[in-house]
């Protein structure tokens, strides 16, 4: 294994057990300045990962999403670094679901070549650089028990849809409609890229402001798995940008089809995708951490049919 996915592996392991520690002790909520929560669990586990980091990896930069907060936000400019989300899905994590990671990934030219998500409540960890991903099945000591390769699947018609669960958009439902999903599942956190790359589903739409953090990880496991995240032009989507550049991105497979070859950018026709595992989004850079730049939890609107398992 590449050497610096352990070190993410192991700081994301023992940062989600620190999570499920203060899970059980009852955690207590805050807010931010653009009025998303935050735990002392969010701090705790990014404190595990960044020490891990700076032991492992001192000279390359760290952007972490509790140090973001608080104005700690290194240069990154023609630089390799590395994005973390110590809790992605706190909403979820506060409400009793199980359904929230731990998010480590380096950045390459603006590419997420190593990534780790670690669901700790799940038990399951998803790895991918390299061309190849895996999933680990972690048992209750912490330990791995099992390491198993896995790839995203061709897409199937009609696609099976994953969508967020806290942070969904009547754009979300419009796009499901005309993609004509089949079956549509609300998952909370980076999970929902875990699912494409084990092949579990086709499909991943979202409208809505994000932060780099929340994909940077699961991005590097599709990558890996043989997707390929994409802009609604076709063109790649890119980490570390400037503020201001384009917001929305669409995640596809390369899929093969008779006769025409394979296609990379998934085409809207009619009530169907033409092409692919897709995410649709609209990203806000990590320098403009506010309350006018962060996630929207405005006009949110669940999917119709939408199921949780």
């Amino acid at each position: 294994m590449n050497s610096m996915l352990a070190t993410f592996e192991k700081a994301a392991l023992v940062a989600g057990k620190a999570i499920l520690d203060v899970q059980k002790a009852g955690p207590n909520t805050s807010y931010k300045a653009d009025r998303s929560p935050v735990t002392e669990a969010d701090e705790q586990a990014e404190a595990i990962i960044l020490a891990e980091l700076a032991r492992a990896c001192p000279d390359i930069p760290v952007v972490a999403e509790e140090a973001v907060a608080i104005g700690r936000i290194p240069a990154i400019e023609g630089r390799s670094f590395i994005l973390v989300d110590p809790l992605d899905g706190t909403k979820e994590f506060i409400s009793g679901y199980p359904d929230f990671t731990v998010n480590i990934a380096l950045i390459e030219d603006g590419v997420p070549v190593l990534g780790v998500v670690y669901a700790p409540a799940l038990h399951v960890a998803y790895l991918g650089g390299g061309g190849e991903a895996v999933k680990l099945v972690i048992d209750e000591d912490m330990a791995v028990s099992s390491r198993e390769a896995i790839s995203a699947r061709p897409v199937e018609t009609p696609p099976v849809a994953v969508a967020s669960r806290s942070h969904s958009s009547a754009e979300t439902e419009a796009f499901l409609k005309t993609s004509g999903a089949s079956d549509i599942r609300c998952i909370g956190s980076s999970l929902k890229f875990c699912l494409l790359a084990e092949g579990a589903a086709d499909l991943y739409p979202r409208f809505g402001r994000t932060m780099e953090w929340d994909t940077a990880a699961g991005d590097a496991v599709l990558r890996a798995a043989g997707g390929a995240t994409l802009q609604l032009d076709g063109g790649p989507l890119r980490y570390g940008k400037l503020p201001g550049g384009p917001a929305w991105w669409i995640s596809s497979i390369p899929i093969s089809s008779p006769g025409d070859g394979v296609r990379t950018r998934p085409e809207v026709t009619g009530q169907r995708i033409a092409a692919g595992h897709t995410m649709v989004t609209e990203t806000a850079d990590f320098r403009a951490h506010d309350a006018n730049f962060t996630e929207s939890h405005r006009s949110e609107v669940l999917p119709r049919k939408c199921r949780s398992n």
